[in-house]
């Protein structure tokens, strides 16, 4: 950028709604072109998701290959591929180091400050936005345009317009809106014929039919276990809930039994309880342990498991019809090794981690901005893109809000000349 393009920036104007991650990039990537920027958000401080989703360790980003790493996209859109390759993992890290917060590479590849909390990193963040005299505008909620395309926003009890020169939108998803993503833009855009995918809860708990008695479990954790779902496995770790289960291992499959559900009302996944250890072994140690003790006892001595695993194999006799106890050890080896289990529901978008659907990218032009309301740039979980937990979902809402922000700034160069 040169002079000339700094100093007609200077007399340019932005209003960024919403406070997350994605928002909080863009007006960062635009006062520092010499922007004057706003960001309204609808809660009395902004990053309150994003202060949510570190408080168990803030995890940034993910430290694999980047094309692996993509790859945790699915059917990734080119615009999205972009704005992720232009601020890609190794220069999130670099961003979050230059604000003082270091970080490191946990045991699973996942990139965390050594902070492990949000706070510092958004503390750190802030100010050095106040630096660039980005100005806050709190209990701000957008309410769309009036008749002269004028912002329209409720605070309090009174309504304020703003006239920007460009706008960002990072309202964020449908989950979780008691932080603020309630996703009440949908009706606002779509009413002005903006496309959008419809939104669905995303890395997300699912329901499943357990007895009462099984109940008791709630709360329990499944570790180390594998689920199978027609042809793909995930390992890790699950969680029993009163009406289903969750967890980091269900949310890596969560795009595929959501459609599997949505599509025939249920999903049928098997549950190893044991991945690493094969059906012959565990059949020779059942064997070798024999029946003269509980079958409670054998299997946790024979088989190493917890009472809400034996649980869940005397649940499986809900359906099934056989017993536990009257099964010989070859077939309670291969029961181990594969639970089967029926999903009957997903959990409602509101108690997701994230969201899917959105914006669809072919309503946004290569600099994310929506084709049919020039000025207007979106970003973040807004946007109809997947992935799952593990530092992808922070990492796509910083790459899309910096995309929109450079987007707004050519938008804004291209009127000054």
């Amino acid at each position: 950028m040169n002079d000339t393009d700094n100093k007609a920036l200077n007399n340019k104007t932005a209003a960024v709604i919403g406070g997350g991650p994605a928002g909080l990039m863009a007006a960062e990537v635009l006062a520092q072109a010499g922007v004057a920027v706003t960001v309204y958000d609808q809660m009395p401080a902004v990053g309150r998701k994003f202060l949510l989703a570190g408080r168990g360790g803030l995890n940034l980003t993910h430290s694999e290959e980047l094309p692996a790493f993509l790859g945790r996209y699915g059917a990734i859109d080119p615009k999205l591929r972009a704005a992720i390759e232009a601020l890609a993992p190794a220069a999130l890290r670099a961003w979050a180091e230059a604000l003082g917060q270091e970080t490191f590479v946990g045991s699973s590849g996942r990139v965390f400050p050594k902070a492990m909390k949000a706070s510092p990193l958004l503390r750190a963040w802030l100010r050095r936005l106040a630096t660039l005299n980005v100005t806050f505008a709190p209990r701000h909620r957008w309410t769309g345009w009036d008749d002269a395309r004028k912002l329209r926003f409720q605070h309090g009890a009174q309504e304020t317009l703003a006239a920007p020169d460009v706008s960002v939108l990072a309202l964020g998803g449908a989950s979780w809106p008691r932080l603020g993503s309630d996703a009440r833009w949908a009706d606002i855009l779509q009413a002005r014929g903006v496309a959008l995918a419809p939104l669905k809860p995303s890395n997300c708990g699912f329901i499943v039919p357990w007895s009462d008695k099984f109940r008791r479990f709630e709360g329990e954790p499944l570790k180390r276990i594998a689920i199978t779902f027609g042809a793909r496995t995930e390992r890790g770790e699950a969680v029993v809930t009163r009406e289903g289960l969750e967890g980091g291992i269900v949310y890596a499959l969560s795009p595929y039994l959501r459609d599997a559900i949505g599509a025939t009302g249920e999903a049928k996944i098997a549950i190893d309880l044991r991945p690493d250890v094969s059906a012959a072994a565990l059949a020779e140690k059942l064997a070798t342990v024999g029946r003269k003790q509980s079958l409670a006892n054998s299997l946790r001595k024979a088989a190493k498991l917890p009472p809400v695993a034996t649980g869940l194999l005397h649940e499986s006799a809900v359906t099934s019809g056989k017993p536990v106890a009257s099964l010989n050890v070859h077939d309670l080896a291969a029961l181990i090794k594969a639970v089967p289990l029926r999903l009957t529901g997903v959990q409602p978008v509101a108690g997701a981690i994230s969201t899917a659907g959105g914006i669809r990218f072919d309503a946004l032009d290569d600099g994310f901005m929506l084709k049919e309301m020039p000025g207007l740039f979106a970003a973040g979980e807004m946007l109809d893109w997947e992935a799952p937990t593990g530092g992808y979902l922070l990492q796509a809402c910083f790459a899309t809000g910096a995309a929109a922000g450079r987007g707004a700034l050519k938008f804004l160069e291209a009127k000054a000349q």
